[in-house]
């Protein structure tokens, strides 16, 4: 189910219709939150040396999907409907966006638990933590719109960076002074603004159709900004080595989960 390129000036999609897509695309921007949390959550019980071992994994995982979804979902939709002149130009403009707003600390990435920020920093992790999810919850949401495919495997590339990212959020929190309870309580508050993020999406798009192109190239802007500035860079930290191989093996993995659950949908 979803609503075709031209549905502006087709005849109205039914309010039933609407409803359901809002469901989902609110339940879909959890499921890249807070299920990205509770599995960081998890791992935060096990060892440092096991995290340690484990989130260059995730990480490389990471950077397949959010690269195999923005490459070989989000921008053909948006190709489909505006000039690639249009197209691109958007995905610069979001691209520099994205760098702006990380040097204002808007946006903050972390995906290990050895980040060094200081305990006065700790309500700006929060902050930042829950801009980037309303992003997210935006940019699940106009997938969704588009088609339910592509919001479910937006969401599960989204959930992939978010492991490590929630990992290194828990534990600078816990650095902090803050209980583990009290840090996991802040963060699934501020992984719940995505669905702020997904509502404001689907009004706009519903109110503006044709901005949906548009958000479309955003999204990836905001996809392969994640994993071409944050994450790769924390691959290339320490010797190449046979973990190298197994990197590039997971990054492969994360783009042939996109491929395959595009086909296995089509």
């Amino acid at each position: 189910m979803s609503l075709p390129p031209g549905h502006g000036r087709a005849s109205p999609v039914p309010l039933q219709c609407r409803v359901r897509l809002l469901a989902t695309a609110v339940a879909l921007s959890l499921l890249g939150s807070l299920g990205g949390l509770l599995v960081a959550s998890s791992l935060l019980l096990f060892s440092d040396a096991f995290r340690r071992r484990l989130l260059p994994w995730l990480i490389s995982y990471a950077v397949g999907a959010l690269l195999g979804v923005s490459l070989l979902a989000l921008l053909p939709e948006a190709l489909s409907s505006l000039e690639p002149s249009a197209v691109f130009g958007t995905l610069l403009f979001g691209i520099l966006l994205f760098f702006v707003l990380e040097k204002l600390v808007l946006l903050r990435h972390c995906h290990t638990d050895q980040c060094h920020v200081h305990g006065a920093a700790a309500p700006l992790v929060l902050f930042g933590d829950a801009f980037h999810n309303f992003i997210d919850g935006a940019t699940i949401a106009t997938a969704v719109l588009t088609s339910v495919p592509l919001g479910i495997n937006t969401a599960l590339a989204v959930a992939a960076h978010e492991i490590p990212q929630e990992v290194g959020d828990v534990a600078i929190l816990l650095a902090s002074g803050y209980s583990r309870r009290r840090a996991l309580v802040l963060n699934v508050l501020s992984g719940a603004s995505g669905i702020a993020g997904a509502f404001l999406a689907f009004v706009a798009i519903g109110i503006v159709p044709t901005v949906r192109p548009y958000v479309l190239a955003l999204s990836s802007a905001s996809l392969l900004y994640i994993a071409m500035s944050d994450l790769i860079p924390d691959l290339h930290r320490g010797p190449s080595d046979r973990r190298s191989l197994r990197q590039v093996i997971l990054i492969g993995a994360g783009i042939l989960t996109v491929m395959a659950f595009s086909k296995l949908v089509d």
